[in-house]
Formats: C-alpha cells, sequence, structure tokens
C-alpha cells in the first residue's frame, strides 16, 4: 500500500464515521433544526465519499441539490412553520420504538450480509479517467439534452413562483364584502344655528 492509498483509506475512515455520527444526530436530536443541520452534515460526507470514488459531477451535485437547496428548504420550511407547542406523546410509543427497532436491525443485517458477501476485488483493471465527468455531463446537457434541461429549468421556476404565491397569501388583505365597507349617506350640510336665529328675527 502506497500513500496515496492509505490517505484514501484514511479519509473514508473519517468521512465514514462523519456521516454515521451525524445521521445518529438526525434521528436522537429532540430539536428539528439541530437534526437539519446533521442531515447537511450527513450530505457532505456523503460528497466526500464520492470524490474519493472520482465522482466530481455527483459530488458536486450532492452539495449543490442537497445540502444548497434540499436541506435549506427543510430548514425554512421549519422556521416558517415555527410551532411552539409541546408534542404529545402517544399512548402506542413504547411499541412503536420497539418496531422502529426491529426494523432497523433488520435493514442493518439485510445491508451487512449484502456487503459481506458483494467481491469488491477487480478482476480487471480500472479504466483510466481521460476527461473530467462535469466535461462530459455538460456536453451532453447542451447537445442531446439541451430540451429537457431546459424544460426542466422551466419548470423549476414556475415550482418557485408557485411556491412564493403560496407562502405570502397570509399577507395579501382580504377582500373586504359588501357589509364591511363603510356606507356613505348623502346628507346636506346643516346651516349654523345662529344665522338660522338671525334670519328669523329679522323677519319678525
Amino acid at each position: 500500500m502506497n500513500l496515496a492509498q492509505g490517505v484514501q483509506f484514511v479519509s473514508l475512515g473519517i468521512l465514514g464515521v462523519m456521516m454515521i455520527g451525524a445521521a445518529l444526530g438526525v434521528v436522537l436530536f429532540s430539536n428539528v433544526v439541530y437534526s437539519a443541520f446533521m442531515l447537511g452534515g450527513v450530505f457532505i460526507s456523503m460528497a466526500g465519499i464520492y470524490l474519493l470514488l472520482n465522482g466530481d459531477f455527483v459530488a458536486a451535485a450532492q452539495v449543490l441539490v442537497y445540502v444548497g437547496a434540499v436541506n435549506v428548504l427543510i430548514l425554512f420550511a421549519i422556521m416558517l412553520v415555527n410551532k411552539r407547542q409541546d408534542f404529545v406523546p402517544f399512548p402506542s410509543a413504547g411499541l412503536r420504538k420497539v418496531l422502529t427497532g426491529v426494523v432497523s436491525l433488520g435493514l442493518f443485517a439485510l445491508l451487512s450480509a449484502m456487503v459481506l458477501g458483494t467481491p469488491w476485488s477487480y478482476s480487471t483493471p480500472a479504466p483510466v479517467a481521460v476527461e473530467s465527468s462535469i466535461v462530459i455531463v455538460g456536453e451532453h446537457f447542451f447537445t442531446d439534452f439541451l430540451l429537457p434541461f431546459e424544460l426542466a429549468s422551466v419548470l423549476l421556476l414556475i415550482a418557485m413562483v408557485g411556491a412564493i404565491i403560496l407562502a405570502r397569501r397570509e399577507y395579501l388583505p382580504e377582500k373586504p364584502t359588501q357589509s364591511e365597507l363603510p356606507q356613505t349617506v348623502l346628507t346636506l350640510p346643516e346651516r349654523p344655528r345662529d344665522l338660522v336665529s338671525v334670519v328669523g328675527q329679522t323677519k319678525e
């Protein structure tokens, strides 16, 4: 094992520990804001693992899409809702925790069996990447898949405008009904009482 492989193994171990710790923080933190931040840590750790696998485009998309969009959207949704209510425990909360633990252990055993039973050694040497994957994906985006790419951007713009309208709906003033409008009665201006009395005395 040379120095580069040793650095890769150490980096993979650090990123794996970070991802597992952040995932436990997502589940165990009672504050949803802290859980959302821990979820961002999970996404960043996964992006680092993608970099170790020479998937530079996937790593950049992981950071831009999941950390920069999905995680920020979750944080904004939590802060906009901001319900200051105490969570009422369910009557069968203990049974649900037991079932959740059983399902989690089953998934962990299944994934462990898959990892241990998969032959990870290469039978043939891995091909050497001549060109960056970002350049290849960019060329396909702007040549073969230009129309779907532009349609997706238009759909995202429509969704963003709709989200802004839905978020600002509570700030729009409601249209008043006819009964709530102030009713103006046409009245003639009254003559001053002093002038009326003076006019009456002169006539007499």
